[in-house]
């Protein structure tokens, strides 16, 4: 049997909690498990508060600490959520160009360079086949889309929508190593890439 309320073990039919003082003989698992939830940094429950009052009274500041810090976390989490959602929205409305301009816009902010980067192994044996994606072909459609997404991001971050200038550049690893055997080990390829370009606001010409 294990404590319902911090799962310790409890041994040789023991009903108490020897770490948070959860006593199942005791409504609500006893007063001391209600202080030491207090003292821990936990919140008691409506029912607790309603059995223990002098516990809650007596801890009154502390709970309301509690409390207000639990509201400020929960507050901050659904403001990151909302930033989130927010920013997933956004993404995918940020043009960019290999070129210098947008028809039927104007850029009114350069916000400077920015890039986004990604990279792969690829298996010896894919680099002009293989199988389940390993192949170089598939790995550099992955990395380039996957740069763009991140070049998108930096561009989103810096409050601009749009990306001008935008070109690859790529590096090629071939690492080789001794074996334990005098004989060469050929590791896999490491291909990396950068998606480089300016961030900018534009704006529709009227």
């Amino acid at each position: 049997m294990n404590c319902p309320h911090c799962k310790v073990p409890l041994m040789g039919g023991m009903t108490s909690c020897p770490k948070c003082k959860y006593d199942a003989k005791q409504p609500e698992g006893g007063e001391k498990h209600a202080i030491w939830l207090v003292e821990h940094g936990e919140g008691l429950s409506n029912a607790q508060i309603a059995r223990y009052p002098e516990v809650a009274e007596k801890y009154s500041s502390k709970i309301s600490e509690q409390e207000a810090a639990a509201e400020a976390a929960a507050e901050a989490a659904k403001e990151a959520a909302e930033r989130r959602l927010a920013r997933q929205a956004a993404l995918p409305n940020i043009m960019i160009s290999s070129g210098f301009s947008f028809d039927g816009y104007r850029i009114v902010k350069y916000s400077g360079y920015i890039s986004g980067d990604d990279a792969v192994q690829i298996p010896r044996s894919g680099v002009f086949g293989g199988r389940n994606g390993q192949n170089l072909t598939d790995a550099l459609v992955r990395i380039r889309r996957q740069a763009l997404k991140e070049l998108k991001e930096a561009a989103y971050d810096l409050g601009c929508n749009a990306v001008i200038g935008v070109d690859f550049d790529y590096i090629t690893l071939e690492p080789e190593t001794a074996n334990i055997s005098g004989g060469t080990l050929y590791e896999p390829y490491v291909i990396c890439v950068t998606a480089n370009g300016n961030a900018v606001i534009i704006e529709k010409e009227e």
